[in-house]
């Protein structure tokens, strides 16, 4: 459109001879990437690519918010939010980050002024990797924990208190012929009667497993005001956790690549197992039904907060808006086929969620019906699910140590896997930033990170660590995610142009038909941004304070957690402003300017470049600063393909 570029012409012909006269040495005959690196196989590629989406959220979250909203029937709303709302951003993003082979914060030369979301996608992943090695921490506590003939949470020991008890205590009444009598609620459940409705008084009892994880693996103090010390053996394992990582990612995804072959398979075996386990065990049919069976209530799909938890569950799943999607798709070669990726990834991320639901309810029906409760009664979320009422589960279970350790040794590699993907969105970040330094020095760089993410995550193994990583798993993995997924989407599809990124994805997948694009035009450009606008305003409308086991946080605990969310966000707009001031013209002007594509925006690898991005060769030919404002204004035009 207009004229085509304002680089001399004679320059574009050198750069063509030179190019007939020698191959970028930089490019393999099979088109990798040497400068920048390539996934060694497709394989690696999808299986890290499963093991960042699989986590602990589908283990520990699923089975319980399906439960909650109607079981099977939670299902409806699960599938319509991944149909509008999950898959497209995750292929958006597959999309994005093969088309430029660039990480979350480079990839914002599409959109200049809102490089700022890259910042935040970073720094969210930052925050939440300090919090997440912690969980690992505390994964491998428990599976060391494990290697003993009788789990130390079996009972209540020498770290019990009073209020501990394998049975609940407390009254009730019961009938016998026209005599009604008051008895103790020990001797009821051991002799299978059932007290009458609304006569049941219990002492505030607690399971044995419940005191474990408060008084030895947490050490745990009354709140977050009551800091106290640090808890050693959870700081060693944090330690731990950390060379893990760091032994994993020291050589990039040449390195990482090869230990996805282990940790994102393992969790299926466990599973497995735990499944065939749970389904011989009684009372397993009871918590199958309860999560999916005959206890499915259609009903509930009337009520709005299913779809906001559907639609919630699978965004922070796949783990879209974090920037590791971007970062894991920057390495694949240009032509690979992440369309087929994409749905692979997030089909296969479902069925792990209902797999894992499976497993843990039939165990959780069998620990119902060993304690003479409602299934109810012992299904939790999140933490409680996975240190608490899961670990008494594994002591009703014939050899239980082996059990245990399966169970944690599956959470620990679930865990890994997803933290393996946020630091490599942070280290792909510094390498997008500082190539050449990092070629040189990627095994101190990434050793330097996760040290210093390791000391800020002391904080999170004192005895108030726990209230600690809820604050920040709270409002850090909220709000800022859903901010950034938003502009995301307006920036490529309303700024960019939906159009000219279609294009670009042809360039890669080759040409689809209109009716292909119908779909993705229609989610991309309406349905997607109007989804995730509602969550966010949702989620806003019905805040509350957090709370950690009924206890509330102190209103500078509030505060802080705020300071977390506008520390992550506060980059938009500062980087926009700041990329509006360096650029000429006069307001609009500057903010059209700023907007438009960056002029060394495209693919990476020259024999990609194509008819559309053919000035690149005129911009590397003639060495131009490809990050000055003025030349934005200067070559702008030329830079917008074909609609």
């Amino acid at each position: 459109m207009g004229n085509r570029s304002s680089i001399s012409l004679p320059g574009f012909f050198n750069c063509c001879r030179k190019k007939k006269e020698k191959t970028d040495s930089n490019v393999t005959n099979t088109g990798e990437n040497l400068e920048r690196e390539n996934w060694s196989s497709k394989t690696e590629y999808l299986l890290a690519m499963i093991g960042y989406a699989v986590g602990l959220g589908n283990v520990w979250r699923f089975p319980y918010i399906a439960f909650k909203h109607g079981g099977g029937a939670f299902l409806i709303p699960f599938i319509i939010m991944l149909a509008i709302a999950g898959l497209p951003l995750f292929f958006m993003e597959c999309s994005l980050g093969q088309f430029a082979s660039l990480g979350p914060v480079a990839i914002w030369r599409i959109v200049p002024i809102l490089r700022g979301v890259g910042i935040t996608m970073v720094l969210i992943s930052a925050l939440v990797s300090i919090y997440y090695n912690v969980i690992v921490a505390y994964s491998l506590y428990y599976l060391f924990a494990s290697f003993t003939r009788v789990l130390p949470w079996s009972d209540c020991m020498d770290w019990a208190n009073e209020k501990c008890s394998q049975t609940s205590r407390g009254f009730c009444n019961i009938s016998s012929g026209a005599d009604i009598f008051t008895v103790n609620l020990t001797w009821v459940q051991d002799n299978n009667l059932t007290c009458i409705d609304n006569s049941t008084v219990e002492e505030n009892t607690e399971l044995p497993s419940q005191q474990y994880w408060k008084n030895v693996a947490l050490r745990r103090s009354s709140g977050l005001d009551e800091t106290g010390v640090v808890v050693w053996h959870l700081a060693l394992c944090l330690l731990l956790a950390w060379i893990l990582v760091g032994a994993a990612l020291f050589k990039g995804i040449k390195s990482s690549g090869k230990v996805v072959y282990f940790t994102a398979v393992f969790p299926y075996v466990v599973l497995l197992i735990l499944l065939i386990r749970g389904a011989t065990l009684e009372g397993a049919r009871d918590g199958i039904n309860y999560f999916i069976g005959t206890q499915s209530d259609m009903s509930k799909l009337k009520n709005a907060e299913a779809w906001k938890d559907a639609a919630t569950q699978l965004f922070y799943s796949l783990s879209t808006a974090w920037g590791g999607i971007v970062a894991l798709a920057s390495y694949n070669k240009f032509h690979n086929n992440c369309y087929l990726d994409a749905i692979v990834v997030c089909v296969i991320n479902c069925l792990t969620s209902l797999f894992a639901g499976f497993a843990i309810f039939s165990i959780m029906g069998h620990m119902a019906f060993s304690l003479k409760k409602p299934v109810p009664e012992v299904v939790n979320e999140g933490f409680a699910l996975a240190f608490m009422a899961y670990p008494e589960a594994l002591t009703k279970l014939p050899v239980s140590p082996l059990w245990s350790i399966l169970f944690f040794f599956m959470l620990l590699t679930l865990g890994l896997d997803s933290q393996f993907a946020l630091i490599e969105t942070i280290t792909t970040a510094i390498q997008d930033a500082f190539p050449k330094a990092m070629k040189k020095m990627r095994i101190p760089i990434t050793i330097g990170c996760c040290i210093f993410l390791f000391l800020l995550g002391l904080v999170c193994v004192t005895q108030a660590g726990i209230f600690w990583v809820n604050l920040i798993d709270y409002y850090c993995g909220g709000w800022a995610i859903l901010i950034a997924a938003i502009l995301e989407v307006v920036g490529i599809c309303w700024v960019y142009g939906g159009n000219r990124f279609i294009q670009d994805i042809e360039m890669m997948l080759g040409k689809k038909n209109f009716c292909f694009w119908l779909w993705w035009r229609a989610c991309w450009f309406v349905i997607t941004p109007v989804v995730l606008i509602f969550i966010l305003v949702w989620s806003l409308a019905t805040l509350e304070t957090p709370v950690y086991d009924n206890i509330k946080y102190p209103s500078w605990g509030e505060a802080l957690g705020w300071c977390m969310i506008i520390f992550c966000i506060i980059w938009i707009p500062i980087l926009a402003i700041i990329k509006i001031c360096k650029t000429k013209g006069n307001l609009w002007q500057r903010i059209v300017k700023s907007a438009a594509a960056a002029p060394n925006w495209g693919p990476a690898l020259e024999q990609n470049w194509g008819e559309r991005y053919k000035h690149l060769a005129d911009l590397k030919h003639d060495n131009i600063d490809l990050e000055i404002p003025t030349v934005v204004g200067k070559v702008n035009a030329s830079f917008e393909p074909e609609q």
